[in-house]
């Protein structure tokens, strides 16, 4: 499990992430919101960004879940 933080306007979030490479699947879950989300890593692309920026919308600002979207990204594609 990877442990990454995040900065933004609304302070600092500690984001986990968990892949297991034996099922292709990744765990990210941010507990301060309350988050998570599970994909495989088929499911890796565009409709998966849009679901993860909606699904975060619903707990924080979108300005916010736009920025944790693209950190999330970068953080498991290079995973």
């Amino acid at each position: 499990m990877k442990i990454r933080k995040s900065y933004g306007s609304n302070g600092e979030r500690s984001v986990y992430i968990h892949e297991n490479k034996k099922d292709e699947t990744i765990l990210v879950a941010i507990p301060s919101l309350e988050w998570s989300c599970f994909f495989t890593y088929e499911e890796a692309g565009e409709e998966l960004l849009k679901r993860m920026k909606k699904s975060l919308s619903d707990r924080t600002d979108s300005d916010e879940a736009a920025g944790l979207t693209s950190r999330i990204r970068g953080w498991t594609g290079e995973m």
